[in-house]
């Protein structure tokens, strides 16, 4: 069924999707460990300045602030009773940027993982995450979201969660995953299996990968992506480069010049929709823009040519049958 993503993929070919929501929010005096969703109703300026700043850069998708949005990341900050007001914010502030330009901008979802166990790990039910995320989404719907972007996602039961409650609330729905493990996600999961986690009827619109531990990391998994389903529509959202502690900071170590050799691989490898994680600023974007308007596709690249142009992998993938990858999880937030 056509939606306002795959009608802009129609048009343009190849979308750019913006860059780091945490990153810029710590810029503008975000602490640690505080909650972003907070300042959609606290400091919606701050809000619009974000998706304003990627707009100005060139993004087709912008990404709700609501990353965190579930009540079990919420009751950390005391705000688990507060999951629709601001999630329906975050959608609204995210469309009133996108509604003052003379281009489309497609408004997604932001929907991260709850950061639970599922049982019998933990103590959270697959019942109770569809629940939970349904509460999410429907908040991000009534706000005028344009489809649903679940996201750095490591187990497939949860992925598989997602899905159920973004067809629940009748929403398109693009999910990708974070493969930081030896070439799988945390979770044990490969790329090349993604396809065959969500059931036929419940299809996502995309897949893809985000966050990880490197642009080159990253393609990997989109190469492992293309090349088992060909016929799917790939997303690649990167990290700006690899993450440096640098005193009491984290600094991302890819330059714009960096990201844009990196998009022009990640066309040529496969990727409809390109965009920067954590560390990736206006300025990367704009180099992004660049290279998806001028670049002629070439042969699709491999790893040498990956490592060749844009550095070496953090972490080589192990091998197929493995069974030692992936056996803890952590939470994470975007960008």
């Amino acid at each position: 069924m056509p939606n306002a993503l795959s009608e802009l993929i129609e048009e343009k070919g190849i979308l750019l999707a913006d860059g780091a929501t945490g990153t810029t929010l710590f810029g503008m005096g975000l602490e640690a460990g505080g909650a972003p969703e907070l300042w959609n109703i606290d400091k919606p300026e701050n809000i619009m300045q974000l998706h304003q700043g990627f707009v100005d850069a060139g993004s087709d998708i912008i990404l709700t602030n609501s990353f965190g949005g579930t009540r079990h990341r919420l009751k950390l900050h005391d705000a688990d009773k507060r999951v629709h007001e601001l999630n329906k914010a975050a959608a609204e502030i995210a469309h009133r940027v996108a509604d003052t330009v003379d281009r489309k901008i497609i408004v997604a979802g932001s929907v991260g993982p709850t950061g639970e166990l599922f049982a019998p790990l933990g103590e959270l039910t697959f019942d109770e995450a569809v629940e939970s995320f349904k509460e999410q989404m429907q908040g991000l719907k009534d706000g005028g979201a344009d489809v649903l972007w679940i996201e750095t996602m490591s187990a497939p039961e949860e992925m598989q969660a997602a899905a159920k409650a973004a067809i629940a609330v009748d929403m398109p729905y693009v999910i990708t995953a974070s493969f930081d493990t030896a070439g799988r996600t945390m979770m044990g999961m490969l790329p090349a299996d993604f396809h065959n986690v969500i059931k036929e009827d419940e299809k996502p619109f995309a897949i893809g990968a985000n966050c990880g531990v490197g642009a080159s990391d990253l393609l990997s998994s989109v190469l492992d992506m293309t090349n088992a389903n060909p016929d799917a529509i790939v997303v690649a959202k990167a990290n700006c480069g690899i993450p440096q502690i640098q005193g009491d900071e984290v600094v991302y170590t890819g330059t714009p010049e960096l990201m844009h050799d990196y998009t022009k691989l990640a066309m040529d490898a496969g990727a409809k929709i390109i965009g920067g994680c954590c560390g990736t600023s206006c300025e990367h974007l704009a180099e992004m823009r660049k290279a998806i308007d001028t670049h002629n596709a070439v042969s699709r690249p491999d790893i040498a040519e990956i490592e060749n142009r844009i550095g070496p992998l953090v972490n080589r993938p192990a091998a197929a049958n493995d069974a030692n990858a992936g056996r803890t999880r952590k939470s994470r937030r975007r960008g």
